[in-house]
């Protein structure tokens, strides 16, 4: 069974594969307004945003040629231009990104040995605290819908942890923490290793993907307490290692990237219940003599198309969505131009897609066809060290 515990562990530096020198490092700029409530990634506004939007970037402060902090810029939202405007110092290896459902608050991961997770008021860049995460490398989080909530994922001690939010967009105290020790370790895993915590489509479940343990957990979530109750389990195939699970638009299916055994799945999704479904493995159009690591999807606000950032490979994958969101159709793949795509993120019109590539220190922009699910490069890379997160608002 799972337990709540002080979740120690060895931290395993498997993430840190894709290691590199990063690009140019950038210097500290002055603080911006802030910026108005944006809509949920992929979505089309009735106004298209005039002029120059914020994008932040998510780094390793503690490797050779990394950055210094959150990575401050700006990206024009015809064009896909980056603008680099300084840096946000003092928080260490904010390696993962997330904002408040009302634009005003960002939180970051501070993925050491003894985890973290730190809240910044976008008004004036203020630091509004850390608060542990109770493990080691907390590698993803997000925001629950109600804004309530921050969900973290450390991959290091295979736990999840629930911090509350409160009216100023700070954190409290930890309320929960449950640590995977069931199932044993997949094959070629040293234990548990979270990698990723986000709520389902219903708002009363919450998903954990465990890399270590092939295991997507599903939670449900007290509203009023933040706690956890664990209210079903989804295996993959041993040695899959699944990394990052999206969801489609219409609810009852979801998408999983299996990182070691590099392949993508379609799962079923129970709503009332939280249950999921794994479906059978699928390409990610990786080929060649290439050790290829599957990262992170992504489907547009219509539900018709996904796009997978391939590591190794370093492409992004086409996939056609079909039968309501049941089957994925691999349409072919794209060169991101960069090395290492770690993440990948719609700006929030879903006319922009940014690919933060690890090995490169480079952000890759590119615009998306809705209508035929077509990537087109907006422009030259935009350099950054080490960077793993490009978040934009």
């Amino acid at each position: 069974m799972n337990t709540r515990t002080g979740a120690g562990g060895r931290w395993n530096r498997r993430r840190f594969l894709g290691m590199g020198a990063g690009a140019a490092a950038a210097v500290a700029g002055p603080a911006p307004a802030a910026p108005p409530p944006h809509p949920a990634p992929g979505h089309r506004p009735a106004d298209r945003p005039d002029g120059p939007r914020p994008l932040y970037l998510g780094t390793y402060t503690s490797v050779p040629g990394g950055g210094t902090g959150i990575g401050l810029a700006s990206y024009d939202p015809e064009s896909g231009r980056i603008t680099g405007s300084g840096t946000l110092t003092g928080v260490p290896d904010p390696s993962y990104l997330a904002v408040h459902p009302d634009g005003r608050t960002l939180y970051a991961v501070d993925e050491r040995e003894d985890g973290g997770v730190t809240a910044v008021r976008l008004a004036d860049r203020s630091v509004l605290g850390t608060r542990s995460t109770g493990g080691a490398g907390p590698c993803h989080l997000s925001v629950h819908p109600s804004g309530r909530w921050l969900l973290s994922a450390n991959y290091g001690s295979g736990s999840v942890a629930v911090h509350p939010i409160d009216a100023s967009g700070a954190l409290g105290e930890r309320t929960d923490l449950v640590t995977h020790t069931s199932p044993a370790p997949g094959p070629g895993q040293d234990g548990p290793h979270a990698h990723q915590f986000r709520t389902g489509p219903d708002g009363r479940h919450l998903l954990a993907v465990d890399l270590g343990t092939d295991t997507v957990y599903t939670y449900r979530l007290d509203p009023a307490k933040g706690t956890l109750t664990e209210a079903g389990r989804a295996h993959t195939r041993p040695g899959a290692g699944p990394r990052h699970l999206t969801f489609h638009p219409g609810g009852r299916h979801a998408y999983l990237a299996n990182e070691v055994d590099d392949t993508v799945a379609v799962c079923g999704y129970e709503p009332a219940t939280g249950r999921l479904t794994i479906g059978e493995p699928q390409s990610t159009g990786a080929t060649g003599d290439v050790t290829n690591y599957p990262a992170q999807l992504l489907v547009t606000a219509d539900g018709r198309y996904a796009f997978l950032a391939n590591r190794g490979h370093n492409s992004l994958a086409r996939y056609a969505i079909e039968a309501e969101g049941a089957r994925l159709r691999l349409l072919g793949t794209v060169p991101v131009g960069g090395d290492f795509p770690r993440q990948i993120a719609f700006s929030p019109d879903g006319r922009l897609l940014f690919a933060a590539n690890q090995r490169s220190g480079t952000v890759t922009v590119f615009h998306v066809d809705a209508d035929r699910g077509e990537l087109r490069p907006a422009g030259g890379p935009f350099a950054s060290p080490v960077v793993v997160c490009a978040l934009p608002l």
